[in-house]
């Protein structure tokens, strides 16, 4: 449990709150009822084991965030209790609920310790990769997975060490369960589909660079062969190179074959840039109150950004 004041909100309640959810609990010390919810707060987050902060604000001492938060959620009595997740207050309740209530609402938003072990695993998955160790990273990848199926990031990590490793098979066996989700357009997911291009172009019969290069020599718009040359580039993860053929074919026809060539483009830029992560870049400044807004930063690379640019300008 912490308490919150002006001079530390912005570390321990807007950016811790990118790290594990934060519960704020906005009491008074004459406040009958706040003295009733505290210790069933408390109880709360020692039960829950760390998978959210207990946060505590006085608001007859730090008046200006009690009262902003009252507005935005339009409440006029305490204890009033603010959950904040990636930075931002999601939701919130009013009054000495009772504990079976209380626990709903933190169901709600607060993961599951199965979710919790496994982004730990992740991460000490991705520390491992960084470091070369590849094998313990997909051995952490594939238990993090056992302890939650759903963890995209790790489903995209494993799939990515496993074809930059050149196991091919072993990738489309990790990547099975979410082939589906990849390929909905309706509820699109970048990364996932990203992963179903590489996979394509790995899996496709072995092309003879040679003849493709004197195909196109002989007929800049051998489209075919072009994005054959292409997808031969992509499964050799020479990535620039494969992008190059594709914006060959975008500048001459942006449509041709349904697009494949511009899709298959903003795919190895996907495939290239790293997730956002979570950044103090663009939170709250100390002297101003402000709530709102997520704190993300993409980390640039000069060539993707290049690449971008090209794309730009080709579809312009």
């Amino acid at each position: 449990m912490i308490d919150i004041t002006l001079q530390n909100f912005e570390a321990e309640l807007i950016l811790a709150s990118q790290q594990q959810p934060v519960l704020l609990d906005i009491w008074a010390p004459w406040c009958g009822p706040c003295k009733t919810l505290g210790p069933v707060l408390e109880k709360l987050e020692l039960d829950y084991a760390g998978r959210f902060t207990l946060a505590k604000l006085n608001s007859d001492e730090v008046p200006e965030i009690a009262t902003q938060l009252s507005q935005m959620f339009g409440v006029r009595s305490i204890p009033f209790c603010v959950m904040f997740v990636d930075g931002q207050p999601v939701d919130g309740f009013v009054g000495a609920l009772p504990e079976a209530q209380i626990r709903s609402f933190l169901d709600k938003h607060v993961p599951e310790g199965a979710a919790l072990e496994a982004e730990a695993e992740v991460a000490e998955a991705e520390g491992l990769a960084a470091e070369g160790s590849l094998e313990a990273a997909v051995g952490k990848l594939q238990h993090a997975l056992q302890t939650d199926p759903g963890n995209d990031v790790a489903r995209f990590d494993l799939v990515k060490i496993l074809l930059e490793a050149g196991k091919v098979a072993a990738a489309r066996e990790a990547f099975e369960p979410v082939a589906a989700k990849a390929a909905d357009t309706l509820t699109p997911n970048p990364r996932l589909a990203a992963l179903a291009v590489w996979l394509t172009a790995t899996e496709a019969p072995a092309a003879d660079p040679a003849a493709l290069q004197a195909a196109i020599a002989a007929n800049k718009r051998d489209f075919d062969a072009r994005f054959a040359l292409a997808r031969h580039h992509l499964a050799g993860q020479r990535f620039t190179e494969a992008m190059d053929e594709l914006l060959e074919i975008i500048m001459r026809d942006k449509a041709w074959n349904d697009q494949a060539a511009r899709k298959t483009y903003v795919a190895i830029l996907e495939l290239l840039t790293k997730p956002p992560v979570k950044s103090a870049a663009d939170a709250p400044k100390s002297g101003g109150i402000e709530l709102a807004g997520k704190a993300v930063a993409v980390q640039s690379d000069p060539v993707i950004d290049q690449y971008r640019r090209k794309l730009s300008m080709a579809l312009f």
